[in-house]
């Protein structure tokens, strides 16, 4: 991936994607800020700029956040995430039905 060289071609990137999975990252960040579906995978002890209580952000109306219910368990996030993924594959939201992009191969060749 030597072509990519900077945010802007990293935004790129997002722009083709219909939801993106991270952790609290800086491409998560810029996701949001695109208003990209943006779904955060968030530690027990997050950042408070997530704030508490609530699985979205009023920083980025397009992310929803799956936090770990105690310190160093994942198995309920990624649980949480993987069900909402589903109904996600099933019913995408109408921003993200506007183009669907190729799955990738671990090598980033297009499938």
């Amino acid at each position: 991936m030597s072509e990519i060289t900077d945010f802007a071609d990293t935004a790129a990137i997002i722009e083709n994607l219909d939801l993106m999975i991270a952790v609290d990252t800086s491409t998560a960040h810029l996701a949001g800020a695109l208003n990209k579906p943006v779904w955060i995978l968030s530690r027990y002890d997050q950042c408070w700029r997530w704030l508490i209580g609530r699985d979205d952000s009023p920083w980025y109306p397009s992310a929803r956040l799956f936090r770990q219910e105690q310190t160093g368990e994942w198995d309920g996030v990624i649980e949480r995430a993987a069900d909402a993924l589903k109904g996600f594959a099933l019913n995408p939201s109408p921003h993200a039905q506007a183009t669907r992009p190729a799955f990738c191969s671990p090598g980033g060749s297009a499938e």
